[in-house]
């Protein structure tokens, strides 16, 4: 049984809307929401969470059913602050048990022998203490634990399987008008809501509706993704390995298991993907160096290509992004999800505190704190991983001088190495409240 909230009966002469409807509303009343999350991945559910105890009544609007959801074969890297983020949720002590951690990052170049160990030692005790770099975690694991607290707030209300048709909005806030499954075409629920929030991708069918524009690039590099087994009595390291036609990142996953992405330019990647098994082995053997002994191949290869994109605004008219909705960077260091996670808590911070004080949680003013807030962090998390993916993805000798030397200082002067594992871990900026609680 789904949970609604309180109908709250809309006035006589609504809705002016900025487009005629075409379809017809199934006559019933129609539920007002504060928020409407429109995209129920790992971003949307983290806002969600984040909004549990708030006095604001959520709907999330999801496509996919949530099993199908559940499926999705991908795993990711889980900062530090993401961790706490969670903790502050209340939902990591049990997905602690199902993600994997490390407690080394190892940074190479190619055939050079050189190479940069982070350890928690690196840290100072103002990070917090922490014993751990990192985690790993798979799609369908840290999904399942949000969802579970989702269904156990009163607040928080699925609409799902449901796609978003049509959004309008008047003077009492926006007009969403959902095709749930089942439905017949042409039959659709009219939602209400003060503030709708864009979790739903890179290719955000919400930001393009408002027209906001983005900023980036497209690489010349898809990455294929994976999973291996091995039998290394260790697995608390995780590998960043350059190349020079991009980088290979190898994540240690629960059961003697890594995820591996592996950067190539287009048309190497698709070949790579295609290729037979056991010649694919053989290349992967030769990539990763013997860094881990007898792998074998434990999942289906999957490509995605890469993009960098920043949103000119992260907010406008009732309507704010989150997570890939707003920006997209490289894979390299495995920053994007946790951007995402970090966009959660802090759009829900602002809205929490715009509640408490008697202000309007869709004002303009109230969404620009928030894109205040992150914008320039992401900036810079973009920034730093494009410099990455170029500087390393490049057999120009006078720039692989360069990363050398780099790349010597980084492991020999302790400030520059600690201001590098504080941003991969998330703890350099400004840390949501969620995760200090």
């Amino acid at each position: 049984m789904v949970k609604e909230p309180p109908v709250k009966e809309p006035p006589v002469n609504e809705p002016p809307v900025n487009e005629p409807l075409t379809t017809t509303v199934a006559a019933e009343p129609t539920p007002s929401y504060d928020v409407a999350i429109v995209g129920g991945g790992i971003a949307g559910a983290t806002l969600a969470c984040s909004l549990r105890n708030t006095g604001l009544q959520v709907v999330i609007i999801e496509a996919q059913p949530q099993e199908q959801a559940l499926q999705r074969p991908r795993a990711y890297a889980l900062s530090v602050l993401s961790s706490r983020i969670f903790a502050g949720l209340g939902i990591w002590e049990a997905l602690r048990s199902q993600v994997a951690a490390f407690r080394q990052i190892r940074l190479s170049d190619a055939d050079h022998p050189g190479i940069v160990q982070f350890s928690p030692s690196d840290l100072d005790s103002a990070d917090g203490g922490a014993g751990d770099l990192g985690y790993v975690g798979e799609h369908g694991v840290i999904c399942r634990h949000l969802y579970a607290a989702i269904d156990a707030a009163e607040n928080l209300t699925w609409c799902c399987p449901a796609t978003l048709k049509t959004l309008t909005y008047d003077d009492n806030g926006a007009l969403l008008h959902i095709q749930q499954q089942g439905q017949q075409e042409g039959q659709q629920r009219l939602l209400r809501s003060r503030l709708v929030v864009g979790a739903d991708g890179p290719n955000s069918p919400l930001r393009q509706r408002a027209q906001i524009t983005t900023q980036g690039w497209k690489y010349w590099q898809s990455c294929v993704t994976f999973t291996i087994r091995h039998q290394h009595p260790s697995n608390d390291t995780a590998f960043e390995r350059f190349w020079y036609g991009g980088p290979m990142g190898v994540l240690p996953l629960p059961g003697h298991r890594c995820q591996i992405v592996w950067t190539a330019p287009h048309a190497e990647a698709k070949d790579l993907q295609a290729l037979p098994e056991a010649e694919f082995m053989g290349r992967l053997q030769e990539r990763m160096g013997g860094l881990l002994p007898e792998i074998e191949l434990a999942s289906q290869r999957f490509l995605f290509p890469v993009q960098l994109m920043q949103s000119d605004r992260y907010a406008q008219d009732r309507l704010v992004l989150v997570g890939d909705a707003a920006h997209c960077c490289h894979p390299v260091g495995g920053q994007g999800l946790n951007l995402g996670i970090r966009d959660a808590a802090a759009l829900a911070e602002v809205l929490q505190q715009a509640q408490t004080q008697g202000e309007e949680i869709s004002a303009p003013q109230v969404l620009r704190r928030y894109e205040r807030w992150r914008k320039p962090e992401n900036w810079l998390i973009l920034g730093f991983t494009d410099l990455l993916d170029r500087l390393f993805s490049s057999r120009w000798l006078p720039l692989v001088a360069i990363r050398r030397l780099g790349l010597w200082g980084l492991a020999r002067i302790t400030p520059i190495k600690r201001l590098a594992l504080r941003l991969m871990t998330g703890l350099l900026g400004r840390r949501p409240h969620l995760a200090q609680s």
